[in-house]
């Protein structure tokens, strides 16, 4: 949402805001959540880091793009993004079990 928002300010027409935030979406499907020893913002305050340069990045290039080339919609990814988390291990919800969280040694 924060590419959609990035793309909306530099006042791109509405398929262009949309497909913004497919791009950006799109490259974070599979990611897990792994808090190291319980702490959700290990790793997850890089990753929102850096999720907020790809958000410029993402409204960037749908400023350069056609959105009319766009082969992967923003509805497409919103939903492979639901069958994803169904299918991805517990472990790696959030639970300090999976991941990064499993290889961390003190």
């Amino acid at each position: 949402m924060a590419a959609a928002f990035v793309a909306s300010l530099h006042k791109l027409d509405l398929d262009s805001v949309e497909q913004a935030a497919e791009i950006a979406l799109e490259h974070h499907l599979g990611l897990t959540c792994d808090p190291i020893l319980g702490y959700v913002q290990i790793p997850c305050i890089e990753r929102n880091a850096v999720a907020a340069l790809r958000a410029y990045d993402a409204a960037d290039l749908a400023q350069v793009l056609d959105s009319k080339d766009s082969k992967i919609s923003f509805d497409l990814v919103c939903k492979t993004m639901l069958e994803t988390g169904h299918d991805l291990g517990e472990s790696y919800r959030e639970t300090s079990i999976g991941g990064l969280a499993k290889n961390y040694k003190e």
